[in-house]
């Protein structure tokens, strides 16, 4: 997108790619573009998309609740372990997540409004998001406000709200941002084809299979099962899942509480709860999925440390000392991390003494802090306990993880690979066999932009067109990625002691296929604990 003439249509490997709306795109080729190719001017973005969501969060809660709520809120969002996830992913979540934060900061002004004016700028505000939210991640954007909005209307049986036209103006804002994005796809080449694909094969084909070719069959990769996100929300919402299981005893608790005082619970279950149940019926399942779902979660839990400033009972202690016993095994568990990474790489790393000592000063700073915060929860001051887990669990992120990060980035180095590969590869065509988007991206950039494409996924049909194009282009080389990883001698000690499949073995690795006999491998490209390509040509070269 940094580069490309038509902005309208996302390429990848120089062929279109229409998964998603291109704002994404957008945002991070536009930072390339001024700062140039680095991993950090792409991800330049993320930065103000997670201080939108913090912020839009932290008003939601401050206008609803109070301003420590505020502050909590803010907090919570931004350290979610789904929400961190998904603001450090260079994807299209993170514009996603901040969208719908402002969205349903507009919708709860809209919604709750008693003047006209009011009304109309909170509908406005949030037609605004949900119109960039689209063109971050298609219909998506609408899921969590929409429910939410009518779970409301519905729940406190204001059907007079569905007629106003302040709620419907704003649809003419919605549709000329959409709709000019969607002239100029159709303007283009194969417009009607990629719009298919954009709205059809990407929302349709996400909730149930449908007539579409291999590559486009969403809804056969990550597939959903009964229960999923219920089953896995309590890791969605670590470091924090004990205090807002307090938070949901003590919103049961006070259901009977006055109408008024309990709107921001049934804000935060309405924008929560429907969202969750309608992707559980999904067929395809991804954890980030729920990720705009979660300001609900975050203004529950400021909700629930306003009310502990006034009436905290034992359980609500007990949520607090608890959730510090969990970030000192964190500590301890990123400790363990730390040493196996360190130890699996220490003779290769030029500041191993930097990742010793900001690594031990971090864990040192998380469980001091979290000890404190114990301390302070058992003498009843819940507000410092609270703080304290806060800067307890941002000492982990700021300290070892950073150091983690570090070394994780050597087994994920695939701008070395695809330098290789292209050098390896100079003058001779390329073909790249069934990749999956990584591996389309690694070549594009760090490779060459034109090369003969056979999509995935690997079949006796993908085989045949190979050969087709081999006998077509006799002196090409094909890029196939391996099954497995090679691991290192470390980690493959580990993983016999717990049981798991090591990598295969990087000198026995054979082509994937029943084609084996017909191309010999040119050259092997693996990464310690990452991935493992091939580069292959005819066995008679």
């Amino acid at each position: 997108m940094s580069w490309q003439s038509d902005k309208a249509v996302p390429l990848l490997a120089g062929e279109a790619f229409c998964e998603k709306p291109p704002l994404a795109y957008w945002a991070a080729g536009a930072a390339m573009k001024e700062f140039g190719m680095s991993a950090w001017a792409a991800r330049l973005p993320n930065l103000l998309y997670a201080l939108i969501t913090a912020l839009s969060v932290g008003l939601l809660a401050r206008r609803s609740v109070a301003p420590v709520a505020g502050l909590a809120a803010a907090g919570a969002i931004s350290t979610f372990l789904l929400a961190y996830q998904a603001s450090i992913w260079l994807a299209t979540d993170a514009p996603l997540l901040a969208t719908v934060a402002v969205a349903l900061l507009g919708a709860y002004t809209g919604f709750y409004a008693e003047r006209s004016p009011e009304r109309l700028r909170g509908y406005l505000l949030m037609h605004a998001a949900l119109g960039l939210g689209f063109l971050s991640k298609s219909a998506a954007a609408w899921m969590v406000p929409a429910l939410a909005i009518i779970t409301l209307v519905i729940w406190e049986r204001r059907w007079r709200e569905l007629w106003r036209w302040e709620l419907y103006v704003g649809l003419i804002l919605q549709a000329l941002l959409i709709l000019t994005w969607v002239w100029f796809v159709y303007a283009g080449a194969d417009g009607a084809g990629h719009l298919k694909v954009f709205f059809w094969n990407n929302l349709v084909g996400r909730f149930t299979r449908i007539d579409a070719p291999p590559e486009l069959q969403y809804a056969g990769a990550h597939r959903n099962s009964p229960g999923k996100y219920f089953l896995e929300l309590p890791m969605y919402l670590w470091p924090w899942t004990l205090l807002v299981i307090a938070a949901v005893r003590r919103a049961w608790r006070r259901r009977h509480a006055p109408f008024d005082e309990f709107r921001p619970v049934r804000f935060a279950v309405a924008s929560a709860l429907p969202a969750l149940a309608v992707l559980s019926v999904a067929a395809t399942a991804r954890n980030v999925y729920l990720a705009p779902a979660l300001p609900g979660f975050a203004l529950l839990l400021g909700w629930w440390v306003r009310e502990c400033l006034s009436a905290a009972d034992r359980w609500d202690v007990r949520a607090v000392r608890a959730t510090a016993a969990l970030l000192l095994i964190a500590a301890f568990l990123w400790a363990a991390a730390l040493t196996l990474a360190g130890v699996d790489a220490w003779h290769g790393m030029d500041s191993r003494w930097d990742y010793a000592v900001i690594s031990a000063l971090g864990l040192t700073a998380s469980a001091v802090v979290a000890i404190l915060a114990d301390r302070a929860a058992r003498r009843g001051w819940l507000l410092r306990g609270q703080f304290a887990l806060l800067l307890a669990y941002a000492a982990l992120l700021a300290g070892p993880a950073s150091q983690l990060y570090r070394q994780v980035d050597t087994w994920q180095n695939l701008e070395g690979i695809g330098r290789s590969i292209a050098a390896d590869a100079a003058g001779r065509p390329l073909i790249v066999l069934a990749p999956d988007e990584t591996t389309r991206a690694m070549i594009d950039m760090y490779a060459r932009t034109e090369v003969g494409l056979i999509p995935g996924p690997l079949s006796p049909q993908s085989i045949e067109r190979l050969q087709e194009k081999m006998a077509s282009e006799p002196r090409a080389l094909v890029v196939v990625q391996l099954p497995g990883r090679t691991l290192t001698r470390t980690f493959r000690r580990v993983a016999e002691l717990f049981g798991w499949k090591a990598g295969q073995a990087e000198d026995s690795a054979p082509p994937p296929g029943d084609f084996a006999s017909e191309l010999r491998r040119v050259r092997l490209y693996a990464l310690p604990n990452g991935r493992r390509y091939a580069l292959l040509e005819e066995a008679a070269h």
